[in-house]
């Protein structure tokens, strides 16, 4: 290979690649490419053009190498899984003894001003340090403070999206420490309260560099179980750092994508990771916990015992209101003499009747005199009655009356009708 002089790129000699490289990268091809050493050449030029930054983050782990005088801390982002190697000169890490009193420890949040640093050979980026602080617990605070902020109005305390906890949990999922007092205290308080509860535990790390990753993977794991009913994440109290791990954003939208309920019991009363505000239910202490996810039976056979008690209770007062109310229905007199009122209707039955028979014997006493006395008009008004009088009633053959001599013929014969007969006559 032959290196042109000035800023023309390096060319290879032989029949397969002929002429200039490319000088950007968007003009190679497939016929032309870039060796890798040209890449990681321009890289490096690229790097170390670069200003020195200060970043933050979480020591994950110290190697020191004395013997090249260097110590090699690797940086973790607090929130997501990512890192990066940080060289530190020991001349550095001697100057550093006021900043840093107890050196660097796994766990830790330090801000470094650094120097990006690339190395060719092997193609590793990594930054080289100059200077190393710890975060204090304000800033701390501060940076958990915007975060809640931000969380916050994403609606993720909201609480409209928070689950109500079952009342009798099959099966309780338990996030805690390795023989942690905080696992102690759940179990044995849950036990006391409901000894056939159920716990699914998985003992994970609570504090340090895993302690997201872990508490994350248990959390999902648990939440994929169908017969966990409720999960609770727990630990001890710590301070602000020891407790940093729940208030982690992955952690957070992990507990407010779960479908299960979730209950947060860290550390004490006063201790307040944003754990607490995204979990459905928060526990002011691990014990506090038990006490929240299942009920007391002693407790729940007394409320049951005294339901019973007012159920009977009630029940009795009914029944002796009905009765009383029952037992003045039959004393009213229709029902304990109803033969009284039989003999009232009776007694008005038969006073109708001979008002009845009074009325009819009355009105035909009244038509009988009525009869008779027509009777007599009719007698008195009647031919017969002129008939016994002495008179006759003279009609022809045909029987029509005779009223004049002119209506009959001589020789014409006639009948006489008297009183007590008829007689026949011949009319001269």
């Amino acid at each position: 290979m032959t290196t042109e002089n000035g800023t023309g790129p390096a060319r290879l000699d032989g029949p397969a690649r002929l002429g200039p490289l490319p000088d950007l990268a968007a003009d190679t091809t497939a016929e032309r490419p870039w060796p890798l050493r040209l890449l990681l050449t321009k890289i490096d030029g690229y790097v170390a053009k670069m200003s020195p930054v200060w970043v933050e983050g979480q020591v994950i782990a110290v190697n020191s190498r004395p013997s090249a005088g260097t110590v090699y801390v690797t940086l973790r982002d607090a929130d997501v899984d990512m890192s990066m190697q940080v060289t530190v000169w020991q001349n550095v890490m001697n100057s550093l003894r006021e900043n840093l009193p107890d050196g660097l420890r796994e766990g830790a949040r330090v801000v470094v001003r650094a120097k990006p640093s690339f190395y060719a050979k092997r193609g590793m980026l990594s930054l080289q340090a100059s200077d190393i602080r710890p975060v204090g617990e304000g800033e701390l605070l501060a940076q958990l403070e915007r975060m809640k902020r931000r969380l916050e109005a994403e609606g993720l305390f909201s609480a409209s999206r928070k689950k109500r906890l079952p009342f009798l949990p099959r099966v309780v999922g338990l996030v805690c420490g390795r023989g942690s007092a905080a696992e102690h205290d759940v179990v044995e308080n849950a036990r006391l309260r409901w000894p056939g509860v159920r716990f699914d535990i998985r003992a994970v790390a609570v504090q340090g560099v895993k302690a997201v990753e872990q508490v994350t993977a248990a959390l999902q794991e648990l939440d994929a179980e169908g017969e966990v009913d409720v999960i609770v994440i727990t630990r001890g109290g710590g301070s602000v750092e020891d407790l940093l791990a729940f208030s982690n954003e992955t952690l957070v939208r992990a507990v407010a994508a779960a479908r299960t309920p979730v209950v947060s019991a860290i550390g004490h009363e006063t201790d307040s990771p944003l754990l607490d505000f995204v979990a459905d239910v928060r526990a002011s202490t691990p014990t506090d916990a038990a006490r929240r996810v299942v009920p007391d039976v002693a407790e729940e056979a007394r409320q049951l015992g005294q339901a019973r008690t007012r159920m009977r209770t009630a029940v009795a007062g009914r029944l002796a209101r009905e009765e009383s109310a029952l037992a003045a229905v039959r004393s009213r007199p229709a029902l304990a003499a109803p033969q009284q009122m039989l003999d009232a209707r009776v007694q008005e039955l038969d006073l109708a009747r001979g008002r009845m028979r009074t009325a009819v014997a009355s009105r035909l006493d009244r038509a009988g005199d009525e009869v008779r006395h027509l009777r007599r008009q009719v007698a008195a008004l009647s031919p017969a009655a002129t008939l016994t009088r002495g008179y006759a009633v003279v009609q022809t053959g045909a029987g029509r009356v005779v009223r004049a001599p002119e209506d009959v013929t001589p020789g014409e014969m006639l009948r006489l009708r008297v009183a007590e007969g008829e007689l026949s006559a011949r009319a001269e």
